[in-house]
């Protein structure tokens, strides 16, 4: 049986055809999934400290401790093509060592802001606003939004709904309690409200902050020092100030290395964190956010091996949470993994090997111009420079219905095409 068609692209004899939604034929392709080449964007020993993409430039931007410059905080614009990154000149942002810095996106202000603790000026809690052009980046002046030892933990998150930043933070001159502040940012600077302590009740080691676009809320995931349990707390922002619902304990055991994303699909949080009481396994948790409070379906293991330096972001084009972490299963080799997040539950597929060397201080991003995940690590197997890395999802235009049969002869776009049905 045979059937005519216009070409879409050229064919030639052989060829397998699928038959598109405008009737006319192609022949079918797709791209393989896999990596690009590691581009190591600093030639001296450097840490990643975050990875954010500038929707307004269409780059990511990448925030390090540069140790072959007196560990100066440093940024660095990359651009994503195809499965490929290049860089721009770095640019140092804090002229001493820059410690536990978180960078996000404001989308309203069209910078990006990050947030730190500057060790040259007793560990306190600063930000500057960043703006990108082309392959480069600017700061504004230093802001202080806590005039106090600043040095356990830090994550920065935009609320979009608000048009605010805020910063979580853990405020070591105030018994290490949990904290978060709303920044405004104007221009080139960044001005704070007043900080809000959300546990007053634990010492606090970790936060890490997202902001759930659905709820209109901001979801600050943190561990309590003496039990070091997995808990998580709503944020309400308004004006400059946020407030808090109740604290929501999502694991009962130890955890640590907490990494939380919001799937815009599923419209749900999703936390990646390492489970210390069920033999440090990789392990994720969906939470949705109602009011001001969260809920938490079940947890489910992705790496059932230790896994360390979590970091997740929300894939658009797959629709799908993407974490890279370190595997301590395998030679503490970079890894990444995709989950689809289904009511309640995530779902994982199989992991794969970024890096064959062990890697730190990993931190993902996605691209959504390129619809590409970008990582950005420290490589122990090349002098631990600084490393970014592109990932290409695999993808075809073969779907279960579309397969029309083969080209009976070669033929040029815009061609009547006779095709042998299958």
């Amino acid at each position: 049986r045979k059937v005519q068609a216009v070409a879409s692209g050229a064919l030639a004899s052989g060829d397998t055809v699928v038959v598109n939604s405008d009737g006319t034929v192609s022949v079918v392709a797709g791209v393989a999934e896999g990596f690009g080449s590691p581009v190591v964007f600093d030639t001296s020993v450097g840490i990643s400290h975050s990875a954010v993409y500038d929707a307004n430039a269409q780059k990511v931007v990448i925030i390090y401790r540069d140790y072959g410059n007196s560990n100066y905080g440093t940024a660095i614009v990359g651009t994503v093509s195809g499965t490929s990154i290049s860089f721009g000149t770095a640019v140092v942002y804090q002229s001493s060592l820059a410690n536990r810095a978180s960078i996000t996106y404001d989308a309203n202000a069209q910078k990006v802001v990050v947030a730190y603790s500057d060790t040259g000026n007793s560990y306190y809690g600063r930000a500057r606003v960043g703006t990108v052009s082309g392959t480069g980046i600017s700061f504004g002046n230093i802001t202080t939004f806590e005039a106090a030892t600043c040095a356990i933990s830090i994550s920065a998150t935009y609320d979009s709904n608000a048009q605010k930043v805020v910063v979580a933070y853990v405020d070591q001159d105030n018994i290490n309690r949990g904290t978060a502040i709303v920044g405004t940012v104007s221009g080139t600077t960044i001005s704070f409200g007043a900080a809000a302590v959300f546990d007053s009740s634990q010492q606090i080691s970790q936060v890490a902050a997202t902001f759930d676009a659905n709820a209109q809320k901001v979801v600050i995931a943190y561990i309590p020092t003496n039990v070091s349990q997995g808990r998580a707390i709503v944020g309400t922002v308004s004006g400059t100030s946020i407030s808090y619902g109740s604290l929501v304990a999502f694991e009962g055991g130890a955890v640590s290395y907490l990494s939380p994303t919001y799937d815009a699909n599923a419209q749900k949080v999703v936390i990646a964190y390492r489970n210390n009481g069920n033999s440090n396994y990789g392990t994720a948790i969906v939470g949705t956010v109602s009011g001001t409070s969260i809920s938490f379906g079940t947890a489910v293991v992705y790496e059932n091996a230790d896994a360390t330096q979590n970091s997740c972001t929300f894939d658009s084009n797959s629709n799908k949470v993407a974490i890279a972490y370190t595997d301590a299963g395998n030679s503490g080799y970079g890894t990444l993994i995709f989950g689809a997040v289904s009511g309640t539950s995530i779902s994982f597929e199989t992991p794969v090997v970024f890096e064959t060397a062990s890697t730190s201080f990993t931190f993902i991003t996605y691209d959504t111009n390129a619809q590409k995940v970008a990582i950005a690590y420290t490589d122990a197997g090349n002098g631990s420079k600084p490393t970014s890395i592109v990932f290409q999802p695999g993808s075809t235009n073969l779907t279960a219905e579309n397969f029309i049969g083969i080209a009976s002869n070669g033929y040029a776009t815009g061609q009547a095409a006779t095709i042998n049905v299958k």
